[in-house]
């Protein structure tokens, strides 16, 4: 009964404060505040731009490489009887080619694995991206939203209190409660106000998240909060699937691709070259072709050392994986840990701690109605009816903070 109480408060907190609002024309529902930090996140776009770089470039891998134009003069004398003329000479010649490096199969084989891995790593970079945004515009959608109704609820509560704060003085004067019974009262309510100081804080922090995440210079917040559930078997099988260890994987592979080019550099290359030589006329003209072939035999001394040093790149690749995968499971037990810890607080002052608080305000009002407890007794034993229902909004708004948390970071893509 307390707590729909208090969420029907809440909930028409947040649907005050979003109607009364003139500079907020469009307060955003969660769905709305993912949907506006995805489409307005230049994180994703810097990343959908990485993407498409990385497909520009796979289209170029594994090319020949441009040919060349040779121009040259042959067989020009420079002593003897025909020195210093062009047709002295029957082998004097001008002469215009074109050469074209043939790089060995498996280097351009490589060079496109290397490209398609290039590619791999830019939509893991943008499936992470996703996922970043998206966590933080819940969270500061989600911190927003029961900051608000906490808010709303504490000054419900204190315009509550306020008739017993004012009746102190006169009990007092009275005789009914001590003089320093009075300074507990003052002190409480500084409690609550110092309490409602810091909620004033948290929607403003969470405004300038919401902000940050979605762009909109007016971020608000409307409708409750949506039911997440979280299914820790789920979260614990999708774990090889996180897009963390699918941009390891990226980079595992790229590395695995530095490997085979290095490799390939040990095989030789060849390139081709036909050229057509000019002699003057009372001699005829001329066409040489020619091949080239690369000849790595000091592989000791030039590429072995460069490919073991891309073996040792690709071996730190993989540790550094199994280093995420294992952090990225610590990670999940630890939020799985957490969200039980505070369910089970929310549950506790669901099904404790408010009916207390709440039985204790009663008896304590019955006992001032019949002469056996005076007006401070009543006013403490509200103030903590009202801090035992603020709690419960706190840890409720906790619960569903891990929720979305432990969801949209360890859950499928379509959450």
């Amino acid at each position: 009964m307390v707590l729909s109480k208090i969420a029907a408060a809440s909930l028409s907190a947040v649907g005050a404060l979003a109607a009364s609002s003139v500079s907020h024309a469009a307060p955003l529902t969660y769905a709305a505040a993912l949907a506006a930090a995805e489409t307005s996140s230049p994180n994703l776009q810097a990343r959908s731009l990485q993407m498409d770089g990385a497909r520009a470039a796979a289209r170029a891998a594994g090319s020949l490489p441009d040919p060349k134009l040779a121009l040259g003069l042959d067989n020009f004398p420079i002593s003897g009887p025909p020195a210093g003329r062009f047709n002295g000479d029957s082998m004097t010649m001008a002469r215009i080619g074109i050469i074209q490096d043939m790089p060995n199969g498996a280097k351009r084989s490589a060079e496109r694995a290397k490209a398609q891995s290039g590619i791999a790593a830019a939509v893991a970079a943008e499936r992470l991206s996703l996922r970043e945004v998206h966590v933080g515009a819940a969270v500061a959608w989600i911190d927003m939203n029961y900051a608000k109704a906490r808010l709303k609820a504490l000054d419900d509560l204190m315009a509550g209190l306020a008739p017993l704060w004012r009746a102190t003085p006169s009990a007092i004067a009275s005789g009914e409660a001590r003089p320093a019974q009075s300074l507990e009262a003052q002190q409480m309510r500084a409690d609550l106000e110092d309490r409602r100081s810091e909620l004033v804080a948290i929607v403003g922090r969470s405004r300038a998240e919401l902000i940050r995440w979605t762009g909109d210079p007016d971020a608000d917040v409307a409708g409750p909060a949506p039911s997440f559930e979280v299914d820790p078997g789920a979260l614990r099988a999708g774990i090889e699937r996180n897009p963390r260890l699918g941009a390891q994987d990226a980079m595992t592979r790229q590395a695995e691709t530095d490997v085979e080019l290095a490799q390939a550099g040990k095989r030789p290359d060849w390139s081709w070259e036909l050229a057509y030589q000019r002699r003057d006329p009372m001699f005829g003209d001329m066409v040489s072709a020619g091949v080239t072939i690369s000849l790595p035999i000091f592989a000791s001394r030039r590429q072995d050392p460069i490919l073991a040093s891309k073996v040792a790149a690709a071996g730190q690749a993989r540790a550094e994986r199994e280093a995420s995968r294992r952090e990225i499971v610590a990670q999940l037990e630890a939020g799985l840990a957490d969200h039980l810890m505070h369910h089970d607080q929310w549950r506790r002052s669901f099904d404790v701690l408010v009916p207390l608080a709440k039985q204790r305000a009663d008896l304590e009002t019955a006992s001032y109605g019949a002469g056996r407890a005076g007006l401070t007794d009543v006013v403490q034993a509200f103030t903590q009816l009202a801090n035992a229902q603020l709690t419960l909004l706190d840890r409720e708004a906790a619960v569903a903070t891990d929720a979305a948390r432990l969801g949209l970071l360890y859950g499928s893509d379509d959450q």
